[in-house]
């Protein structure tokens, strides 16, 4: 049995997310069939972070564990093929020790949200990036990011479906940027709960558009209460963008 490392590239919006589900298409699903098909056997795909519906990857690592005697990148080049026209690519594979895993060896994980900050709307990147019509203060927002960085209990940022043992969390980095029109917001973490991240970019969207104040971001923060956030940014901006691993 040998285990292969994939890094995966996906649109998300077709999907239901990355993880298999009972009321629609995943990319896990589609990833699984694609194995069946070039090995004729079952394998379950493991993957460094999970993604909604609507949510999209430049570069999700998953994992599976496969029998047949195949090269990485032949094994690559068959999934492909398969996969094609679904939008999920993968773009990288290679060989990795048995004890290593997609999901518990990692160490670091980022994730991209792209707001599109114009007034006329999204044509080539609809459901690629969230619109936001009105004038955003990037650098308000950048600012009043800086409160959520470091070691916090993120219960006001956790969805109330999160699954995660606590809602205390280290986040590494959470920086805004502006170019052009485009605002980008770059989080990282060791590990995120449900929805943090949208969560966190639609409370600074409300900063960046005048409705709060820098100071009650924090305070939404302090709350450790759901009711206390602001507003959770739509899935089609946010991008699951590197996963971090010891080596």
């Amino acid at each position: 049995m040998t285990r292969f490392a994939l890094t995966l590239e996906f649109d998300g919006g077709p999907f239901m997310g990355l993880q298999r589900q009972q009321h629609g298409p995943s990319v896990q699903q589609a990833i699984e069939e694609a194995v069946r098909e070039v090995t004729g056997e079952e394998a379950t795909l493991h993957s460094a972070g999970r993604t909604d519906s609507g949510v999209h990857a430049l570069a999700m690592v998953s994992h599976i564990d496969v029998a047949k005697e195949i090269t990485a990148f032949k094994l690559m080049e068959a999934l492909n093929a398969v996969l094609r026209p679904a939008p999920v690519a993968v773009t990288g594979c290679k060989v990795k020790p048995a004890d290593w895993h997609a999901r518990f060896s990692c160490v670091g994980r980022r994730y991209r949200y792209r707001i599109r900050n114009r007034r006329a709307p999204l044509t080539l990147e609809r459901g690629r990036a969230w619109h936001v019509a009105r004038p955003l203060d990037a650098e308000a927002m950048h600012r009043a990011a800086q409160a959520l960085v470091g070691h916090h209990d993120f219960t006001t940022f956790r969805s109330v479906h999160c699954q995660a043992d606590s809602p205390v969390k280290t986040l590494d980095r959470l920086d805004v940027r502006r170019e052009d029109d485009l605002v980008t917001i770059e989080a990282e973490a060791r590990s995120f709960l449900h929805h943090q991240v949208r969560s966190m970019v639609g409370t600074l969207a409300l900063v960046g558009l005048g409705q709060w104040r820098e100071a009650q971001v924090a305070e939404a923060l302090a709350a450790k209460d759901r009711a206390a956030l602001g507003l959770n940014a739509p899935a089609e901006g946010l991008y699951f963008v590197e996963a971090r691993y010891p080596e």
